[in-house]
């Protein structure tokens, strides 16, 4: 009976997948690491680094994915023989340790359903994320400093290498804005759904009577542009401002006028730049930034799938997806999908990836 028991769970676990492989239809994956493997033969590769070290990253990743799918359909392999084994010889530690064997696949299928996800058109860019602060004040600019920090200690648990483009400080302390890149495939599409409101709800820091106070911070998520995007910007409806960086960056980037405000007058979108050393360096990311930001509004345009894709968040009550609460109780809660915990510092020290899970479920389910 105890083999009938494994035998079916493991006809489970067989079935979920061939659903995910169906899903993320390894066929395709081979035929893009062909076309991958063929670019990275090309003779001016290197003429345009960043380009090249994205096109090994998407190379790795997918050779990678590829590699699990195949380890796993030997695992399954092995687990049945495993069972027939234990049914032929008696033997129950057999079984015992295909029951083991099995919660590992689980694990690990369920890993690639996640995987299956990301097949939007830019789910596997980098990520460029922008935090900015709301409605409280100082508060609000703690806020967005904490939310900065979550997301970095994020990617340095994930092994993700992460750049800060841009960092405005509150007059008081804490973040006004702050941009950082994600270069890590599938950055954009793990990430995407974060894009809104964060509420939090603490007794305040700054106040001297110790009261309770909601402060706000919005998360823009958008792909970063690469060379092949058609993002036609006419030099006539930029304006381009330099200043002095008044963030970090070391003497010569703080006492020289490098950092560059880019506005795009037809949208009003602006881009600030200020973490390089040289203004073309900042005006070069700045532009790149602004492509990503126009990319994302012309496909959301076109699709008109959802209010917004990068869009404006407005850091306050009516578009919060997720509320952080210290007091009077403990409490992480995502709005949209019900996903709760009480680990506030597990939270904020990086461990959302529950969170970010039921994010892509959750943005799947509304992109349609």
């Amino acid at each position: 009976m105890a083999e009938a028991d494994e035998r079916q769970k493991l006809s489970q676990i067989e079935d979920l997948f061939t659903s995910v492989c169906r899903a993320i239809d390894p066929e395709s994956i081979k035929k893009k690491v062909k076309e991958l493997e063929e670019q990275t033969s090309a003779g001016n590769l290197w003429d345009d680094p960043d380009s090249a070290q994205s096109l090994f990253a998407s190379l790795s990743a997918n050779q990678a994915l590829l590699s699990k799918i195949e380890e796993l359909k030997t695992t399954l392999s092995d687990i049945s023989l495993m069972i027939s084994l234990a049914q032929d010889e008696g033997d129950p530690s057999l079984l015992q340790e295909a029951d083991k064997e099995m919660k590992k696949a689980e694990e690990q299928i369920s890993s690639l359903q996640l995987r299956s996800l990301l097949n939007g058109e830019y789910d596997e860019r980098n990520a460029v994320v922008t935090i900015r602060s709301g409605a409280g004040g100082n508060d609000a600019a703690d806020w967005a400093q904490m939310l900065l920090k979550m997301y970095l200690h994020w990617c340095k648990k994930k092994g993700y290498e992460t750049s800060l483009l841009n960092l405005s400080q509150g007059e008081e302390g804490g973040v006004k804005s702050a941009t950082f890149q994600v270069m890590a495939p599938y950055s954009y599409g793990i990430l995407a759904s974060e894009a809104g409101t964060h509420r939090l709800v603490r007794i305040s820091p700054f106040d001297n009577q110790g009261r309770r106070h909601t402060s706000f911070a919005g998360v823009e998520v958008i792909p970063l542009v690469e060379s092949s995007d058609e993002v036609k910007i006419d030099e006539g409806d930029l304006r381009i401002d330099t200043f002095q960086s008044s963030g970090p960056g070391g003497q010569g980037v703080n006492t020289t006028y490098s950092a560059v405000r880019i506005t795009h007058l037809p949208t009003g979108i602006v881009v600030n730049m200020q973490n390089q050393r040289s203004q073309i360096q900042n005006k070069a990311l700045a532009m790149q930034i602004l492509q990503s930001k126009l990319l994302a509004i012309k496909k959301q345009e076109e699709r008109e799938e959802r209010k917004e894709l990068a869009g404006d968040v407005k850091a306050s009550w009516g578009d919060q997806i997720r509320s952080y609460v210290f007091h009077p109780y403990q409490m992480v809660k995502d709005l949209r999908t019900g996903v709760e915990t009480s680990d506030v510092e597990g939270v904020l020290s990086g461990n959302i990836d529950e969170f970010l899970s039921s994010g892509m479920h959750w943005k799947k389910q509304h992109e349609k």
